[in-house]
């Protein structure tokens, strides 16, 4: 991101964008870097972890554990106690040292070699008193600091000579509620402090919320919430400040959303009603099965959305397996019906043959263009890749222009200047989130009035989060599984305490095998360097290949394979003619085999719960019963191998989101953390501030309503902000 940019309207935007080094200097704002820190407001949005009691507010008689605290107190006692009594720490003595305020008494504890004993001892001489900074704990009974930060005092109460460090420290616990940031070995909390309080001398800005939504909100001004968090009084006044600025992430976004809901209105669209005896009936009249219940109730929604002259902005998420395909290639064929065209954008070449495929064999004959012996009613669909020689993507290319193909697949080459469209009427969108608003647009704007939208997800999404990411769009979901989808079981397979099991898990493969079915093997990694990090789907596969798996037909799927082996090993596994395919996670999503009936996760604790749920919806997509394993080298306590025995216990998409939700940090969530680059959530958790969002998504539409041409400059800087933070995330959150 260009951290100069300028032409904010409002000063505290542009005070707050400043990069960091105009203000600290590039020698101090180096280091800040390491913890995603930037800008001089990164700096003052970022929130101490806790606050620590300075020794104005700290009376020993009543301290508790747990408390994090500065004391200044006088020594009243120190004992070394040799190694051999303390065997825990063999070859370590410790200091023992009891110090008082006159108040109650608290003891020290410092654990070293005799050198180390012998000059904290000489630190501490009894009669003279010192500041002590750390953490209250318990040891048998009686209250204790270990290893506190400290320094002694003269008798005017001036720091005795010590290191810079220590002095910066104690200076700063002598000044009342401190802030405890986040720090790195280069950073210290301290130092962060001396940073934040800087900036905040600097910032001058004023606020860019309008005094009513202030009041509405019941919110501090923002230099008020800043002084709060970095110079706090009380820690009633530290919430407070903290609170503000969790609403300035939480108005930002759905203030975003909301005049993006508005400009969608505005726009206008070729209304696309379901006509009748057209392609769609003659589609759902060969159908060899009864839609779901779900899959019709949401095609209604779906149809009346499209037989209006508002552009449709609308979501469909879906359990895995629950045919969110069929619901798309139903309205794309109403557009069709109506006089119009779809395109269907992926994210990756094999997904989108693999659509290209599904839809081809989903439409028979109706799908054959003005082939001879085509249906009557019959439009073409055409595929349109990068990796597509010249004359195969003209002929595409001019099939679409024409208005031949009703229907386009493509990945992101139908986004170049040189494709067009007779009349796109819908665009469809599959795993919105990788693509961003700008992608989007590019292809919109193919049409000559805005095409209706339809956006797909695989990945079942907690409500929280579709409001923060997906607020811009009406949300559809599907549940309910089709009937005849098989049942999959999940086990987790221990290898660190059975490693017979995957032998086990190998003889497994062989059984599926031999009975005419066809197996997954996912790794996490395509190869790695040494093979005490693990193995990839390279050195897997040539593990397998040599041993318990050599008679069987194997193939490899990855991102570096050149197109053309990719789009081999996929139609080979497709047809049958391969038993294994060993890939990477490119395999997640749209991926339809039905006789694939296994599958082996490969160091499983390396996905998240929403990826394994994605994966093991590639298998029991036929009329067989599906097995997923989950190898995993972790012991049972590990956070990342409970996740595996919680994706074992259920099946229950939406379930499992809300519990990956819980487990992991909204940056995961909302892919920041995935690219290193910087979320728009520094510090909202949806789950937690469920009621925040809520609140300001009502705020945010009537800032809509009393502004709707968006003229207020700070609505213009918090958008601008937002889409700033959020392109990286959302055009490419793989």
């Amino acid at each position: 991101m260009d951290l100069k940019l300028t032409g904010w309207k409002t000063l505290a935007y542009a005070e707050l964008y400043q990069p960091l080094a105009g203000v600290l200097g590039d020698r101090s704002a180096k280091p800040f870097t390491a913890l995603n820190i930037l800008t001089v407001g990164d700096l003052l949005r970022n929130l101490p972890r806790r606050y620590l009691s300075g020794t104005e507010l700290t009376d020993l008689s009543t301290l508790t554990e747990g408390d994090h605290v500065a004391v200044t107190a006088k020594v009243l006692r120190t004992e070394i106690i040799e190694p051999q009594r303390f065997s825990q720490r063999p070859g370590n003595g410790r200091l023992e040292a009891v110090v008082t305020d006159g108040h109650g008494r608290l003891q020290l504890t410092f654990f070293g070699k005799d050198h180390l004993l012998a000059w904290w001892e000489q630190q501490l001489q009894l009669g003279e008193s010192g500041v002590f900074i750390g953490k209250v704990g318990r040891f048998r009974n009686d209250l204790q600091m270990s290893h506190p930060v400290f320094a002694m005092l003269d008798e005017a109460g001036q720091i005795v000579a010590t290191s810079q460090e220590r002095a910066r420290a104690v200076e700063m616990a002598q000044s009342g509620l401190v802030g405890m940031y986040p720090a790195t070995a280069k950073l210290p909390t301290w130092t962060v402090a001396e940073c934040a309080r800087l900036a905040l001398s600097a910032f001058t800005g004023d606020d860019p919320w309008p005094q009513w939504l202030r009041d509405e909100a019941k919110v501090v001004d923002l230099g008020t919430a800043f002084e709060y968090v970095h110079r706090p009084n009380t820690l009633a006044d530290a919430e407070r400040g903290a609170g503000r600025l969790l609403f300035d992430e939480a108005m930002a976004t759905q203030l975003t959303m909301a005049y993006r809901r508005h400009d969608a209105s505005l726009n206008t669209a070729v209304p696309r009603p379901r006509q009748q005896a057209g392609l769609l009936d003659a589609f759902d009249a060969r159908l060899p099965f009864e839609l779901t219940a779900g899959q019709q109730e949401v095609g209604e929604e779906i149809f009346t959305d499209l037989a209006k002259d508002r552009p449709m902005q609308r979501l469909l998420q879906g359990e895995v397996g629950s045919g969110k395909t069929l619901v798309a290639l139903r309205a794309m064929l109403a557009v069709i019906d109506a006089g119009g065209q779809a395109a269907l954008l992926a994210p990756t070449e094999v997904l989108a043959n693999q659509h290209f495929n599904t839809i081809k064999s989903l439409l028979g004959d109706l799908g054959a263009g003005r082939m001879l012996g085509s249906a009557e009613l019959a439009t073409d669909v055409v595929l349109i890749t990068g990796s597509m020689s010249a004359v195969a993507k003209r002929n595409a290319m001019l099939r679409a222009a024409s208005g031949e193909a009703g229907i386009v697949v493509g990945t992101h080459a139908l986004l170049g200047a040189k494709i067009q469209f007779a009349e796109l009427g819908m665009l469809v969108i599959d795993e919105q989130h990788r693509f961003g608003v700008e992608q989007r647009a590019l292809l919109a704007d193919k049409a000559s009035a805005k095409p209706h939208t339809l956006v797909l997800t695989a990945t079942p999404i907690p409500r929280s989060v579709a409001m923060t990411v997906f607020g811009d769009l009406e949300v559809s979901t599907l549940q309910e599984i089709p009937a005849g989808r098989a049942k999959v079981d999940t086990v987790v397979v221990d290898a660190l305490d059975h490693p017979a099991w995957v032998e086990r898990a190998w003889a497994r493969v062989r059984e599926e095998v031999s009975a005419g079915r066809q197996v997954f093997i996912v790794c996490p990694r395509i190869s790695v360097k040494n093979r005490a990090d693990g193995m990839g789907v390279e050195e897997l596969a040539a593990e397998l290949r040599a041993g318990p798996l050599h008679d069987l037909q194997m193939d490899v799927l990855h991102g570096q394979l050149p197109t053309e082996a990719k789009d081999q090993a996929m139609a080979n596994f497709a047809s049958g003619r391969t038993d294994v395919l060993v890939a990477t996670t490119m395999i997640e999503v749209g991926v339809d085999v039905p006789n694939a009936t296994m599958m082996v996760i490969w160091e499983a604790d390396r996905f998240g719960i929403s990826q394994l749920h994605q994966l093991r919806g590639r298998i029991g997509r036929g009329a067989f019963p599906g097995v997923c394993l989950l190898v995993t080298n972790l012991p049972r306590t590990e956070l990342a191998r409970q996740r595996l025995s919680a994706v074992a216990a259920t099946s229950d998409g939406f379930e499992l989101a809300e519990l990956d939700l819980a487990q992991r940090k909204e940056g995961d969530v909302l892919g920041a953390s995935q690219s290193g680059s910087r979320s728009t959530l520094r510090l909202l958790r949806v789950l937690d501030h469920a009621d925040l969002i809520a609140g300001a998504r009502m705020l945010a539409e009537e800032c809509v309503a009393k502004d709707p041409r968006c003229a207020t400059p700070g609505f213009q800087d918090a958008i601008r902000a937002t889409e700033l933070l959020a392109g990286p995330d959302w055009i490419d959150r793989s």
